[in-house]
């Protein structure tokens, strides 16, 4: 709860004024010549800059992470969680330091209450190659993401650790981790491209047919599924990671193709026919293999929609789009590999996504993990 004199600002913009006028002092008074890094990345809407006054109910306020090496975090991790602990302010412009946990175990999150004792804070402190195991599965001593690795990496985690903000880094390891996964290499993305094409082509026909056989909703519900798909394709054209479903719609507004392709998606999402809804998808479809097309990363291809064999449902047959990009993918690793994609092109369960260690296990079978050329 903040005080009266809290007014909202974004997230980001709160915890670089606990790092720089709190935290940061803090550290180089009681642990000169310590290096780390603190920044604010992980979870959380204020990290991908979707933070709004709601945000403020659980796990939002003045946040951070610290980087030290694994040798300094074991020798002075405690030694530093109770200093902050204990010399904290008790709130920042109003919102307080510490948070307190619900103890409802279906409601397990913290939220920002005053406090007169020790501040229950929440700034975490980590070595970077620890956190990236745990967010994202590397392994520990890895320059470079393996082909399996990049595959298995959520697009929501990788946006978590490139997105936000690093306010000090004394040691440079984060922001070279940062730089590292900012993008897939080259031929990752020609390869995730193809197979986001693939997943269009394999519904785009039963939006029509479900509508045939009066299936209405069925027919919708294909629609919507096409749309997000058409979302996610223009977030990875432009080079930008996909959220999660509660932010994806938000990430896909800030494109530049979105004030344009947006009045297709919709339309296609409130039609309430198969004809309209057919309609809205085509333009849609169209608008998209157009970028493709502009992108120059495959020889283009006719973007405009044509009958779903002798059937009479108009779609683009998006399986040309990903065959053309596939043809253009020559790293070996790749290559011998079938359009199913990343974990997030053939899973969508959170309980899956938010665990490495599963989908570790789920990659297990796909053989030698290998390096992919840049």
């Amino acid at each position: 709860m903040a005080t009266s004199e809290a007014r909202f600002m974004p997230g980001l913009k709160l915890s670089a004024i606990l790092y720089e006028e709190a935290v940061g002092p803090l550290l180089r008074e009681a642990f000169p010549g310590l290096r780390y890094a603190a920044a604010r990345i992980g979870s959380g809407s204020e990290v991908l800059g979707f933070d709004t006054p709601r945000s403020a109910d659980h796990e939002w306020g003045p946040r951070l992470e610290l980087f030290l090496t694994a040798e300094d975090r074991a020798r002075h991790g405690d030694d530093i969680r109770r200093l902050l602990s204990e010399r904290l302010p008790k709130q920042l412009r109003g919102w307080p330091t510490h948070f307190q946990e619900s103890d409802d175990p279906l409601d397990p999150v913290g939220r920002m209450r005053p406090t007169d004792g020790p501040v229950n804070h929440r700034v975490d402190v980590h070595d970077v190659e620890g956190w990236l195991a745990e967010r994202l599965g590397l392994r520990s001593g890895d320059t470079e993401p393996s082909v399996r690795a990049w595959l298995a990496m959520p697009q929501q985690r990788l946006a978590e650790t490139t997105g936000g903000a690093v306010f000090h880094d004394g040691p440079g390891t984060l922001t070279a981790a940062r730089r590292r996964l900012a993008w897939y290499p080259e031929q990752v993305w020609r390869y995730l491209l193809a197979c986001q094409w693939q997943r269009i082509s394999q519904e785009e026909a039963f939006v029509g047919r479900c509508a045939e056989v009066g299936d209405d909703i069925g027919s919708a519900v294909t629609a919507a599924r096409l749309v997000r798909d058409l979302m996610r394709l223009c977030l990875l054209l432009e080079r930008r990671y996909a959220p999660y479903g509660k932010w994806l719609g938000s990430a896909f507004a800030r494109l530049p193709v979105a004030a344009s392709l947006a009045p297709s998606l919709r339309g296609a999402l409130a039609a309430t026919d198969h004809p309209d809804r057919e309609g809205h998808l085509c333009d849609a479809y169209e608008a998209v293999a157009s970028l493709q097309n502009a992108s120059g990363l495959a020889t283009p291809v006719d973007p405009r929609p044509r009958p779903y064999h002798a059937r009479p449902f108009l779609v683009l047959h998006a399986e040309r789009f990903a065959q053309a990009l596939a043809r253009t993918v020559t790293d070996p690793c790749l290559r011998g590999l079938p359009l199913v994609g990343g974990v997030d092109q053939w899973a969508d369960s959170t309980d899956l996504l938010s665990r490495p260690d599963l989908i570790g296990a789920l990659w297990h079978a796909a053989g030698p993990d290998t390096q992919v050329s840049r």
